[in-house]
């Protein structure tokens, strides 16, 4: 009965009038929610680019797909002369590139080893230094194992044969 009641002053069941309480709780709920001037101006910006986005996109696939069905035939009947070329001019590309970066490598090898030589000491000095010494320190024990091996061996090849 009481949802007729509701129903004959024009209210739903189940939801508050207009003037009580909890609607006005409820208005300034959303209220607290609603989007600032500057929130608003900033989605419309977004909204207004995107479109823009997505209709130069739109226009972009169709002029890439028109121009893909309008020259293809004309690139295949071409081929013949611009394959060649094609790869003709990326050997070509690939040499002049290999030449400049060997004359970069080798500039670079050049400045660094004058500045070693120089004693300006360029990065990386130390650890030529320390191979140069572990290599002379290697060949001095390498030489030392030698002599005292080969004076062995010496000794026994005169035991071997007497008169050699």
């Amino acid at each position: 009965m009481a949802d007729r009641q509701q129903q004959a002053h024009g209210e739903r069941p189940g939801h508050a009038p207009p003037d009580s309480p909890s609607s006005a709780t409820l208005l300034r709920r959303v209220q607290t929610h609603a989007p600032n001037s500057t929130q608003l101006v900033g989605f419309l910006t977004l909204l207004v680019s995107g479109a823009a986005l997505l209709l130069l996109t739109g226009l972009t696939l169709t002029g890439a797909v028109l121009a893909l069905v309008f020259l293809a035939p004309i690139a295949l009947l071409t081929s013949p002369i611009w394959v060649p070329v094609a790869a003709l001019l990326a050997v070509l590309a690939a040499a002049v590139l290999s030449c400049c970066g060997f004359a970069v490598a080798a500039l670079a090898a050049g400045t660094w080893m004058y500045r070693y030589f120089t004693g300006r000491h360029p990065v990386g000095a130390d650890r030529v230094d320390y191979a140069r010494s572990r290599i002379a320190d290697t060949a001095s024990h390498v030489k030392d194992y030698a002599r005292e091996y080969g004076g062995y061996l010496h000794s026994r090849a005169k035991d071997a044969a007497p008169g050699a």
